[in-house]
């Protein structure tokens, strides 16, 4: 399949300059208009000026596209057309020429395949809490098992069933980093009763155990945990009340599968009056920031 790098993508690609991958499903769904493309924007930003080239990933017409410009941006923050696409919708929004906005997994997929290194987002899907009546479990986590990339993230969204998760993890062969903690976070608060096995205290290191990873053959992702800052936080009793209820409503209302988390995202949003939105952001560029650094470090 063709993949179409912008200009500035595939120059620094060639030239071996640092890139950094971006989904795109947290400008479509994951944040409303017009913070969604603010948020797009600073990001980009604050690649800039780090001499990093951001990279978002989208499909446009049935044209995959690797690193936006605003016209396009634009688009998948205000089409409702836009679909959301995981890897294996890759090839049916090609051939139908539909947009989608990436998830990890479509978007990890694609950055490997153009060689790049690292990709950040805010948080990756997991073990839905209703696993055993569902089998719902995310495709990110498969990806992050087959896809040889460093991933940036705050953990999990605090609403799926975090120790599943981090069981499927380990199961699936995923390296668990600490970015500067020693807890798996959360997504909207910092720490957990999960400890993680092993953590670092700069990007130099990361860059050194995935290098490593690579030289013994292992073919799956680095996944970095990378906490919220404490003064963004949300306190996990508070959160975790408001969870519940939108979860509830989620069910009376038989909103099932790729709709769970956008549907989630949004009552949460209204519950906390908008404090989960700025929390959101606020990790989503922290991660931005770091994953940055890391690609800069390659």
């Amino acid at each position: 399949m063709k993949y179409t790098p912008s200009k500035q993508v595939k120059d620094a690609i060639n030239n071996n300059r640092p890139v950094l991958a971006l989904e795109s499903t947290i400008i479509a769904s994951g944040m409303p208009y017009p913070q969604n493309k603010e948020f797009y924007n600073k990001a980009a930003e604050i690649c800039y000026n780090l001499d990093v080239v951001p990279a978002a990933i989208a499909i446009i017409n049935g044209v995959v596209h690797v690193g936006l410009d605003q016209n396009q941006v634009e688009h998948i923050a205000t089409d409702d057309s836009v679909n959301k696409i995981s890897k294996r919708e890759i090839g049916v929004c090609v051939q139908g020429g539909l947009s989608g906005a990436t998830t990890v997994s479509s978007a990890s997929h694609i950055a490997n395949a153009v060689g790049i290194k690292v990709f950040s987002t805010g948080g990756i899907g997991g073990v839905h809490k209703d696993y055993k009546s569902t089998l719902d479990m995310s495709q990110d986590l498969y990806s992050l098992s087959e896809t040889p990339l460093v991933v940036v993230c705050s953990g999990v969204k605090s609403f799926l069933d975090v120790e599943k998760t981090i069981e499927s993890l380990e199961t699936l062969g995923v390296t668990l980093l600490g970015y500067k903690t020693s807890n798996f976070p959360l997504f909207y608060s910092s720490s957990s009763n999960f400890a993680l096995p092993f953590s670092v205290d700069n990007v130099e290191d990361v860059v050194s155990v995935f290098k490593c990873n690579l030289e013994s053959g292992l073919k799956s992702s680095l996944l970095v945990l990378n906490p919220v800052h404490k003064s963004d936080q949300i306190p996990a009793k508070t959160i975790n009340k408001i969870i519940s209820k939108s979860i509830s409503k989620m069910k009376l209302n038989k909103i099932v599968g790729k709709e769970t988390t956008p549907f989630l995202l949004k009552n949460i949003a209204k519950q906390t009056k908008n404090k989960s939105l700025e929390t959101n952001i606020s990790l989503a560029l922290n991660n931005v920031r770091l994953g940055a650094k890391i690609a800069k470090s390659f």
